[in-house]
Order: C-alpha cells, then structure tokens, then sequence
C-alpha cells in the first residue's frame, strides 16, 4: 500500500488562501489524499476534489493488484494514468492532454503503451475512455504523418539559406512556422472528422500553396521559383487590390495562377480537381473568417497563435505547435518511426529514375485513390449500353427506379457528409459519391454477365427490381471509395484504422440493415478483379464485423429469419455444419442467390448422420435427399456457416494461449459456444461474438473445475488482433459474465 500522506502536505492545502483572500474554509482536510507529489500533479492539472479522490482509490486499486505500478519510476505516470482515466468518466476535464503529458514527462506513445498496460489490472476502463484514447490516437498518427511530410516539403520548396536581399524576418524558420500553424488552424476550423488523413493533407497543399504565393521568389527552389517569377510577370501574385476583399482576391489567384497548385499536386499524386475543389470551398472561406493578414509577404504569427491557442484550449487534446520544435511528447517511438515517410531528396534526374519510394501513409493514400481514379475514369456515370439491355430484357424494366434511387441517395450522402466533415466539404463528398455510383453500375454489369453465364438466362427481373439489392450494392461501392480515401495514418500495417465515416457510417447513410448488407459483399468481391489487395481485406473486415455483432443488433432481420426457419424446419434438425481451419468454406451461391432467399435453396437430408468437417457445403446441398422438407434460407445457411467458422477460428487462437495444456476441452467449449450461437441465439441480440466465446470458455473450465479467472480470459483476448476495444470493453464483459 502507498504511504499515507505526510501532515506537512495536508497543513499546507489546508493554508491554501481562498478566492477571495481570506483564509481556507474547515472543510479543507477532506483534499488530505494521496502523497505530496501526488496533490502537486492534482493541483498543477487543477482537477477537482472528486477526480482526485477517485484517482488514487483507483491508484490503491492498481497497486494492490501490480505493485510493480507503484514503484519511483511508475508511480507518476500511474497516477497521470488515473487521473485522466477518472477525469473522462467524470466528465470534468480540466487539463489538455499535452498538458497532462508534459506534468508527469512522458510522451504520447509511452502513455498510450503505458495505459494499455494498466488497463490489462482494471476492470473500470470504460468504453469512453476507450473512445477518447482512439480519437487522440487517430488525431496523433495524422499530425505525425502530415508534420513529417510537410518538413520534407518545405524542405523541397524553400532554400536554407536564402540570398541576403531577403529580410531576416523571413527566415525559414519563421516561414515553416506560419505554415504549420495557419494549417493547423485551418484544419480545426474546417474539418469536424480531424483524422482524415486524405483531406487533412489536400487542405494542407492549400496552404503550401497559399504560402508559396506570398513568398519572394529569392526564397524559393525550384521548380516553384520558375513558377513564381512567371507569375509575377503576368500579375504579382502577392499586391492586394483595393476594392477586393481577401476571399475574392485569393479565389481569383487561384483561377489565374494555379501553377503552384499544379506541381503540388503532381509531386504528391493528388488530384488537381478534388484539391482546388478543397480550396473555393473551405479554405478561402477560411482565410476570409479568421482574418489573417499578410505582413511583409506572411501572414501575422500572434493572429493565428491567438486563433490557435483558443481552439487547442477549447478541444483540450495535442498542442501541435509542438511539433516545429521537435518537442519529445510528441516523438514517436522506434516503430512508428519505422512507419514513417523518408523520402530522399532528388539529386538527379538518373537517380529519380531507379528510386522506389516507400509505402508511407500520405504515399500510400495519394497512391491508392489515384489506382481507383484510373479504374473509374474512364466508367459511365450512367447505366452502359450492356446495363440497358439487361434492363430491357427484364418483365419489369428497372431502369426509372435505379437511376431515381441512385439520385435520392445522392443527395442524403451529400448531407450526411457535409454534417461529419463540414458544410464546406459537400461537394468533395458529392465527387466520392460519383466514383461510387460509376463503381456501382461497374460492378453491376460484372455481376449480370457472371449470372447470365452460370444460369443461362438473361431476364433479371426479380433481382434487378429489389430495392435492398440496389441499395446494398451501391453502399458497397461507396464504402470501397470512402475506404480509399480515408485511410487513415495508422494503417501502414494493413489494418483498419476507424474514422467517423468509417464502416458501418454508410449502412446509417443509407439507412441499410447490415444483415442485407453482408449477402453482397463476396460476389462485390468476386466481380470486381481491380480491387487491391488491401481494399479486399478491408470489405472482409466489414463482413467480420457484421457476423461478430451488427447483424446481431435489436431489429436486424437476421432475428425474425432464424425465427421463422426454426418455426419451418422444426427443433429436430441437425445443426449447421461446423467449419474449421483446416476446411475452408467453400460454395457456390452469388448475390443473386443470397437476395432471392429462400427462392433459390438447397435441399437437405431429413435424417441420417451430421456431414463430416471434411465434407463441403456443395457435396452436402448436392446429395440426393430421401425426404423434402421446406426450403431453407441460402442467406441463412450461408451467414451461419461464416459466423461458425469465424468463431471457431477465434476460440481455436484462444485456447491455444490458455488451455494448450488441456487440449480435451477445446471441442467441449466449442460444442457449448456452437450450440448457443444456434438454440440460444437470443442470447447474441446487442452483443458481441466474442462474449459468448469468452463465456463458453469459462463456463467449461468452471463445470471442469480448471482454475481459469474470467479475468485472466480478457486479458488474453484483449492481446488478439481482432479485438475491438470500442465496441467490446473490459466493463461490458463483466456485466454480461455477471448477469
């Protein structure tokens, strides 16, 4: 146990003058808490009495579980670790997260890793502590990505040391810190989602371009001294016109001189239209709003730290600034390091000719949307010839309905857009909802020409006239474009890393089920060969997320489907087939298949043996059936030989780090896990999947009497790379273990 706290530190809280001059109130020795060192922490961050108070009982807590936590070298940071997890849950804040980290000297990856490891010893980290820790991540690893790339580019742009006919006042320096900070003024101004790293970076190439225009020539390298010097001849891009107010005059800049903007964009794979697009709608907007004005060609550094100071205050998060000064809380350990853009300078041109860049975050982004750019420049925005026959060939022709539909959606995407990202930022979503409407009519006519081929046939009426298929197709082409373009910093490792318009934001967009959603998504998959690699494993995460929990959810049709097939097939059938790792799920079933249910529907055997592990889904449907029964769901059966798979392959990685020593309970807990996924589906509705494994789990090694904590359990799913901390925290476990 920590030592009580010394009468000298409890004297002197109690002798703490009051507001209005006077001496303390009697009530003082109620902040008697915790050690010296601890009440000046409480007193430096300026928390309340009941946030320190509930920091060190969660303080003793810690360290009668880890006494390693409470040793000299932790202690402050457990203690910072405390108060800013019990300050969340109180809602009373009264510290920015920079400041938190520079009271107890850590830096943000160190807190991160270091909160991680006490959250393993709590049983009280809350999935709002869970939510804000992902948000100052995601903000984090976008600052890191775009400060490191803007140093770079600066370092492109401007000469370190440039001619003496340059004033002092213009140094580098001064030139690097009026960029960072207008750029991150603008983005909290502008962007209501801050960790889009995509539109994070075009508004920070509207600055470089802002910037570069208001620079003198002398300063600049080239290619951007040739472009300068071209414009001044034509028109001095810097000599402000009476008259024009600065959102005018900045507009027309642009329309004139988009040179700068040209290279910018071409150096960094960035679309020119999405970018100047970017500039007309949010940052002129910008500038005229917050009242920057140039000064010997830059705008006043005191404006926009004023501006910027305020909004850092008021979001309590990173203080950026900090950034410009290489400040140590905010460096990124040894791996985000390694994750990190080092792109060499060009030396010459043979040079630029053999040089591989390296998949980095801004890189990779640009790189990505321009492939997807490639594929659909050159598709319709309109049914093609193809489609319309298709159309034609159907009893009821479904071409009025597609293209209303597909414009209804238009304009509710480009509302909800505009609300998660800003107003300014409509249009930039009306363009990604164009990609996606071509992608859509794409892989339509994929999927029409694979049906046509598999069942002969070329009337697609029923399928072409379902409003669910059209709708779930059509999400499913957005969310490929919306993923693309919002690759967030963190993904260099190929995972997904979530944003407020990330999946299942385009399932409330559309107002789609995702239970409907999941019949599309691997005949999207099959239909569509340019998908890359990672935008394949991004729809597979979708579908993982829908099996583990979103179709689970009050209201899904997944609930009244089970209902009525129990109702239909009796309680005397034989349960789905259990997959495994060693047999991949192999069948046969499209889309058209998935939509249509139970149209189209294979028949089963009324008795006889459960199928083999070994024996696929098509030689089951396949076998002749000695009795008929009613036809089941294909989309059922599908979605529940997927979800068993899923789970059989999480509870196999589990239990190999658990119970490796008692491998005769492994099928034990899957049969009881299976069996309530299949009889006690009730039991999944607002849940998640891995609850009812964790609890299978537990409850065997209970009725085994093998000593396993279920505490011990989360600690080790919480180690597996599919856990979702957000959506699954360490409380609702409990809660659900408990009830």
């Amino acid at each position: 146990m920590p030592p009580k706290p010394s009468r000298r530190a409890g004297a002197a809280r109690s002798q703490r003058a009051s507001p209005d001059g006077g001496s303390a109130p009697p009530a003082a020795p109620r902040l008697e808490i915790g050690e010296a060192d601890f009440v000046v922490l409480c007193d430096a961050l300026k928390v309340s009495e009941s946030v320190r108070e509930k920091a060190w009982k969660t303080y003793e807590s810690l360290s009668a579980v880890d006494g390693a936590l409470a040793c000299s070298k932790k202690k402050k940071e457990t203690w910072g670790v405390c108060i800013f997890i019990v300050a969340i849950d109180l809602d009373e804040v009264t510290f920015t997260f920079t400041e938190l980290l520079k009271s107890i000297s850590i830096s943000v990856c160190t807190f991160f890793q270091f909160l991680k490891e006490v959250d393993v010893n709590m049983d009280t980290v809350s999935t709002k502590v869970d939510s804000t820790v992902s948000r100052l991540k995601k903000k984090y690893d976008v600052l890191v990505a775009l400060y490191h790339k803007f140093e770079r580019t600066c370092g492109l742009i401007y000469l370190e040391q440039p001619s003496t006919e340059i004033s002092a006042e213009l140094s580098s320096v001064l030139v690097l810190k009026n960029y960072w900070i207008t750029f991150l003024l603008a983005k909290g101004k502008v962007l209501q989602v801050e960790d889009d790293l995509v539109i994070s970076f075009q508004l920070l190439l509207c600055v470089l371009d802002y910037f570069i225009k208001l620079s003198p020539p002398a300063m600049l390298k080239e290619p951007y001294k040739s472009a300068m010097t071209a414009v001044t001849v034509n028109g001095s891009a810097r000599t402000p016109r009476r008259g024009q107010n600065r959102s005018t005059r900045t507009a027309k800049q642009l329309d004139t001189d988009t040179k700068i903007i040209e290279i910018l964009c071409k150096e960094h794979d960035c679309n020119l239209d999405e970018v100047k697009n970017v500039y007309l709608t949010s940052f002129v907007p910008f500038l005229n709003s917050a009242g920057i004005v140039a000064s010997n060609g830059l705008p006043e550094v005191e404006v926009i730290l004023k501006q910027y100071d305020e909004l850092y205050l008021k979001n309590k998060d990173i203080d950026a600034r900090l950034f410009l000064n290489h400040d140590e809380t905010l460096q990124p350990d040894v791996v985000a390091c390694s994750q990190l853009e080092r792109t060499p300078l060009k030396n010459s041109p043979e040079e630029e000719i053999s040089l591989i860049l390296p998949q980095t975050p801004v890189r990779a982004a640009m790189n990505n949307i321009q492939q997807l750019i490639m594929i659909l420049n050159s598709a319709p925005d309109k049914p093609s010839d193809t489609l319309i026959t298709y159309f034609n060939n159907c009893t009821v022709n479904p071409h009025d309905g597609i293209l209303k539909r597909v414009e209804s959606l238009d304009h509710i995407f480009k509302k909800k857009f505009a609300e998660a990202v800003g107003q300014g930022w409509a249009e930039i979503g009306s363009q990604r909802y164009k990609l996606g409407v071509r992608l859509y009519y794409r892989v339509m006519e994929s999927m029409l020409k694979s049906e046509e081929e598999r069942l002969s046939v070329q009337n697609f009426s029923t399928l072409l006239n379902d409003n669910i298929f059209h709708t779930s197709l059509l999400a499913c082409a957005v969310e490929v474009v919306m993923a693309t373009y919002g690759r967030n910093a963190s993904q260099s490792d190929g995972t997904s890393a979530e944003t407020d318009l990330s999946f299942p934001w385009i399932l409330n967009v559309f107002d789609l089920k995702a239970f409907d959603f999941y019949k599309v998504i691997e005949s999207f998959i099959r239909a569509e060969p340019s998908l890359t690699r990672e935008m394949i494993k991004h729809l597979e995460r979708c579908e993982h997320r829908i099996m583990e929990s979103l179709a689970w959810q009050s209201g899904s049709p997944l609930f009244d489907l089970i209902k009525q097939s129990k109702e239909r097939e009796g309680q005397t059938d034989q349960p789905e087939t259990t997959s495994t790792p060693s047999t991949p799920l192999q069948h046969n079933h499209t889309a058209a298949d998935l939509y249509l249910s139970p149209v189209k529907s294979p028949k089963k055997k009324a008795s006889g043996p459960p199928p083999s592990a070994n024996s696929t889904p098509d030689a089951q449907s396949g076998a002749t059936p000695q009795t008929q029964k009613p036809q089941k769901s294909t989309s059922l059966s599908l979605f529940y030989k997927k979800v068993y798979l899923l789970a059989y392959r999480r509870l196999h990685t589990l239990f190999l780090q658990l119970l490796s020593e008692h491998p005769d309970l492994e099928p034990l807990i899957w049969t009881l896990f299976q069996y309530t996924l299949q009889n006690e589906y009730e039991l999944m509705r607002d849940r998640h999947l891995d609850q009812i494994m964790m609890c299978s789990m537990y409850g065997i090694c209970k009725v085994k009497n093998i000593d396993l904590r279920f505490k011990i359990i989360v600690s080790a799913y919480k180690e597996l790379c599919n856990t979702n901390q957000e959506e699954l925290s360490c409380t609702e476990i409990f809660a659900q273990h408990n009830n």
